[in-house]
């Protein structure tokens, strides 16, 4: 495994770390929206990038990267997507309710208790994907809410999901769009926006704060890991344990020399779950 000096030197704009980092910087950032959105923006204040969002009620909480908000109170959450998960349970891929989350929980965060809704503001919601989720080639992919009945009747609820594709090859973005793709697929400078963001990359691997901070951060992160493996491990110990109780029980009713009384006390099960046990075991038989 490459020490974290390597690793840091090796990150590239797909890297969270990095890409946040990079959008941090106002020129970049608003550059990026104005060309994809092809609209002007005179400026944006970030609302804390890499924001934790946790609703009050007990749900899972989402870590945001750029959270920024245009002079137009315009929202904007950019993210940057390089696996397509799916989740082996259900063997789904989990981007378009990943999608939906997001915004729920970014919804939240902006309207304060006792507002009326609609002092929402518009959003957007920016996945920047090194994939094809669609695999229908496009550069871009735009989602907004329409009548089923109406395909021109779009709900007005200002919400958008732009789903970006690095990879694609057709659909109408500028220029500087493009360059981004090429930057962020094979680290190709080819238009000055692309320098700009190559320079501020280089010039962050010789931040030491910046450094510093990449270490804390795979420091907690490696924590974090080690924690869950311990608990997985833990987990796992006390169902073996839990089932080893039940097969000793089984086996010691099987016999039919142990009372139930006896086989609770050895193997630490309650009675009723000895008694559930010897019912199961009648009807089997």
């Amino acid at each position: 495994m490459q020490d974290l000096a390597t690793k840091f030197a090796n990150l590239t704009i797909q890297s969270d770390f990095i890409f946040k980092q990079v959008m941090s910087r106002k020129r970049i950032c608003i550059h990026l929206l104005e060309e994809l959105l092809q609209i002007e923006i005179a400026d944006i204040k970030y609302l804390e990038a890499e924001k934790t969002l946790e609703p009050e009620y007990t749900s899972r909480g989402i870590r945001l990267d750029i959270i920024v908000a245009d002079d137009k109170n315009t929202h904007y959450n950019l993210e940057m997507q390089v696996k397509n998960i799916k989740n082996p349970d259900t063997d789904t891929y989990v981007l378009p309710k990943h999608s939906r989350y997001y915004q729920a929980l970014l919804d939240i965060d902006l309207l304060q208790k006792g507002q009326p809704y609609d002092l929402l503001p518009p959003t957007f919601i920016i996945f920047i994907c090194v994939f094809d989720f669609f695999e229908q080639g496009n550069y871009v992919y735009t989602f907004k809410k329409r009548c089923l009945e109406n395909l021109e009747l779009e709900l007005p609820d200002e919400a958008t999901t732009m789903i970006l594709n690095t990879k694609g090859t057709h659909g109408a973005i500028s220029k500087d769009i493009k360059s981004f793709y090429d930057y962020v697929n094979n680290h190709i400078v080819t238009t000055d926006f692309t320098k700009q963001i190559d320079d501020e990359i280089s010039y962050l691997k010789l931040d030491t704060k910046v450094r510093r901070e990449f270490m804390l951060m795979e420091a907690r992160l490696l924590d974090e890991r080690r924690e869950g493996e311990a608990v997985g491990i833990a987990k796992g110990k006390e169902i073996g344990l839990a089932e080893e109780k039940l097969a000793t029980a089984k086996r010691m009713l099987a016999k039919g020399c142990y009372s139930l009384e006896v086989i609770s006390e050895l193997t630490n099960l309650s009675l009723a779950d000895v008694e559930k046990l010897k019912e199961e075991q009648a009807e089997q038989t």
